[in-house]
């Protein structure tokens, strides 16, 4: 009888106990955040990432009732960014913009100095494509008629893009690739150095975000040929992608999205993953994120960790056959 009594006591305990932790976990998933968070962003300010982050970020101290504070941590390839997020607690108070350029530096180290390993993902924030733009005065309508110029004349048709490496770059590399075009690739320092570059006719094509290419061509400077994404990106619907122009087995995105240390309690990943969603579903918030040419879109933690290594892969093989030589 004393043995039946002290094991009932006993798993009244443990019931008690799992009750409490239970109880502890919930409280502790409400009360997130009951201070500011922080959102280390690995570029400066003022350029599209800065902005969008930003536009996010008051949307999400709205809807959780404190402030989320964007630090700016300017670095190549995000290492000082990253390694201030690594350094910092797993408690879901120090967030780090994760973007697609990332994935296409891991390709160019022979080890990667932030350890991705360490940092998981809450959500994807958006997606911008590149966009391949010609001079107005440009006798080039569409893909099809640059591509019949740089068959008809090898190596005589340059691309611009920004720099060497980054996803602009890349994504030019990608498409000599995938359409066997003998031309070559122009890097400049800054995109409006491209631009001027393509309306001196230096060069013939230019390959960067929509938002740098914006004021061209709603100037009438410049024209829009294609997309390099899967699919027309909102802000610019009527521009056809490179894929629908025949371009086979090329399709490039970049994006942004939020990640924390992977130690960070699932509670508040949770959390903050549903207000991301609710953040990003806004109107008001889609319409100032499409504004920049950024399709805001949520997705789970999963996917985003899919997205990234889909990437890595992609554009492990574009290194690969570019020659592109690793740090």
């Amino acid at each position: 009888m004393r043995h039946r009594f002290t094991t009932r006591r006993a798993m009244l305990k443990a019931a008690a106990a799992l009750g409490a932790v239970a109880f502890g976990r919930a409280a502790f998933a409400q009360a997130y955040p009951d201070r500011p968070v922080r959102i280390v962003l690995p570029l400066g300010p003022g350029g599209v990432g800065d902005i969008s982050a930003r536009i996010v970020a008051e949307k999400l101290g709205d809807q959780l009732g404190k402030r989320f504070i964007i630090e700016n941590m300017p670095s190549a390839d995000g290492i000082v960014a990253g390694h201030a997020v690594l350094n910092a607690p797993a408690d879901g108070y120090t967030l780090l913009l994760v973007t697609g350029g990332i994935a296409g530096a891991i390709p160019q180290y022979n080890e990667f100095p932030i350890d991705m390993h360490k940092l998981t993902p809450i959500s994807s924030m958006g997606y911008f494509d590149c966009l391949m733009v010609v001079s107005a005065k440009s006798d080039f309508r569409n893909l099809g008629d640059f591509l019949k110029s740089a068959g008809a004349k090898p190596g005589a048709l340059n691309i611009g893009t920004v720099g060497t490496g980054g996803i602009q770059n890349l994504t030019a590399n990608y498409f000599k690739q995938a359409t066997g075009a003998n031309v070559v690739i122009v890097p400049f320092r800054t995109t409006p150095d491209a631009i001027v570059a393509l309306l001196r006719d230096d060069v013939q094509m230019v390959i960067d975000f929509y938002a740098p290419l914006k004021p061209g061509l709603d100037g009438g400077q410049m024209r829009a040929i294609a997309w390099a994404g899967a699919k027309p990106s909102p802000a610019l619907p009527d521009v056809p992608t490179a894929n629908d122009q025949g371009v086979k087995d090329f399709a490039a995105s970049s994006w942004n999205s939020l990640y924390v240390r992977v130690e960070t309690p699932p509670d508040i990943i949770d959390t903050l993953n549903k207000a991301m969603r609710e953040a990003l579903a806004d109107s008001s918030v889609k319409q100032r994120l499409l504004d920049l040419g950024v399709d805001s879109k949520a997705s789970t933690p999963a996917e985003m960790d899919a997205q990234m290594r889909s990437d890595i892969t992609r554009w492990t093989a574009v290194v690969q056959r570019a020659g592109i030589e690793k740090h």
